[in-house]
């Protein structure tokens, strides 16, 4: 259950999914990041608002299933300021709430937009899980899927709805490619065999300016989110 809550169920929020409040207003544009554990979900996201906050104004939700782990994490590096952040309990699989009861991860959302609002952009982060992780679209307006080479070579080939379906695949860790036996090449080729012509940016967030590749992915949702609603 959403942390700020305790001992109550979340209440159900019909008109989320929707790009425009009930007063008229435009909402924030909702961008999910899952992938395996390990993948480097959190260092995105963390790597997202350091280089975005400047600019505009961002907030996550992490999920976790029984900690707030990564929520503590963003908070010890100070990507944003404390309000900014906040952390859903799963109490279950990730994707359960990612994708088949959403109302946890809303109702943490639309928090964050009444008490930081109003926001440009929202980051909610799956918890850890498989290749068949995906958002719900009532939840998020796009989604980020990160796999690292770590997890070897043939992770893309393997496919699964959050490779092969993902708006942005994100393959972290080229670094270790030499040191764990990864072709990039051959990443390369299956992903773009298992997706067509859905974006895919290989990269070292730890390396300087890492995070450009999905930082400039995510400055041109936010372009067609913003033109989006002046037509």
């Amino acid at each position: 259950m959403h942390l700020d809550h305790p001992g109550l169920f979340p209440p159900r929020h019909t008109h989320s999914a929707a790009p425009v409040r009930p007063d008229g207003t435009r909402r924030a544009l909702r961008i999910g990041l899952g992938g395996p554990v390990g993948s480097g979900k959190t260092a995105t996201v963390a790597a997202l608002c350091r280089a975005l906050r400047e600019e505009l104004s961002v907030a996550v939700v992490t999920n976790d299933i029984y900690t707030r782990e990564d929520a503590d994490f963003l908070l010890r590096h100070a990507v944003l300021p404390p309000e900014r952040i906040t952390a859903v309990e799963t109490g279950a699989c990730p994707h359960t709430a990612i994708r088949d009861d959403i109302s946890a991860n809303l109702e943490a959302v639309e928090d964050l937009e009444e008490a930081v609002g109003p926001l440009d952009l929202v980051l909610v982060e799956s918890g850890g899980d498989n290749l068949t992780a995906t958002f719900s679209r009532g939840l998020v307006d796009a989604q980020v899927f990160v796999i690292d080479v770590a997890g070897g070579d043939d992770i893309p080939r393997k496919g699964g709805p959050g490779v092969t379906t993902a708006d942005l695949l994100v393959v972290n860790k080229t670094d270790l490619a030499p040191y764990v036996g990864s072709d990039l090449g051959r990443m390369a080729r299956d992903a773009e065999a298992q997706r067509g012509e859905l974006p895919v940016v290989f990269t070292s967030l730890t390396s300087e300016d890492g995070v450009r590749p999905v930082t400039d992915w995510v400055r041109r949702r936010l372009a067609g989110w913003a033109a989006a609603g002046e037509r």
